[in-house]
């Protein structure tokens, strides 16, 4: 899908970052409008709605959570989190909030392009969400509740299966490890983190070419997983 001309609000206060975003996004074909502190970004949108947003964490006024947490009451557009390393605490903050992906500071231009494709292909078009993803040579049904690799059925456990949906409903989206265990297991288990480990070992032994080197079901250090999306 073409996303030529699709506006993008970059909502940072550090000039040198927003007028790298700026000159990459406008190259690659996007339109970009800036923003230096959260209630100014929160303004942006109202006044000029963006088809997706990418926000700091770490601003003057506000801070991204609570801007994502602002936003969320009454949009849904993309929105991917600007973090530096190791802060794995405010970045699960953000993804429960609804921010729908992150990338680390520095980050790769070639990898936050990436995102944003993804990011905007899941918002665009239908409502209705797709019945059939795919991701390497795997085939989730979400109607008629299969799973095959390369045409052969898999089985999988009622939990596995569970965990797997959710994943492939939000394909491409980093998914916290209380979000997967809450849609799974349910609220009581959110911190279960080990018991999810194992699940997550279950579903690679089945699915995964190499499960000790997984390609589909990708591990994103300190916050939860991401099922690669086609």
């Amino acid at each position: 899908m073409n996303h030529l001309g699709a506006r993008v609000l970059v909502v940072d206060d550090e000039p040198r970052i927003r007028k790298a975003l700026r000159v990459a996004l406008r190259a690659n074909g996007y339109d970009v409008v800036e923003a230096e502190s959260g209630e100014a970004g929160l303004d942006e949108a109202a006044l000029r709605p963006p088809e997706i947003v990418i926000l700091d964490l770490a601003l003057p006024d506000l801070d991204g959570i609570t801007v994502c947490r602002r936003l969320r009451e009454w949009t849904q557009v993309p929105i991917i989190v600007l973090s530096v390393r190791d802060d794995d605490e405010a970045k699960v903050r953000a993804l429960d909030e609804g921010a729908d992906d992150y990338v680390t500071k520095p980050f790769s231009v070639p990898e936050l392009l990436a995102r944003m494709r993804v990011a905007l292909r899941r918002t665009a078009g239908s409502a209705d969400p797709a019945t059939i993803v795919h991701t390497g040579d795997v085939e989730i049904d979400l109607a008629r509740r299969t799973v095959t690799r390369a045409g052969s059925e898999i089985h999988l456990t009622p939990t596995e299966y569970s965990i797997l949906r959710y994943m492939a409903v939000n394909a491409g989206r980093v998914i916290t490890h209380g979000q997967l265990l809450r849609s799974a297991l349910g609220a009581a288990y959110e911190d279960a983190t080990g018991n999810l480990r194992v699940y997550i070992a279950g579903l690679r032994k089945k699915l995964e070419a190499d499960p000790s080197r997984p390609r589909l079901i990708v591990t994103e250090p300190g916050v939860g997983y991401r099922l690669r999306s086609e």
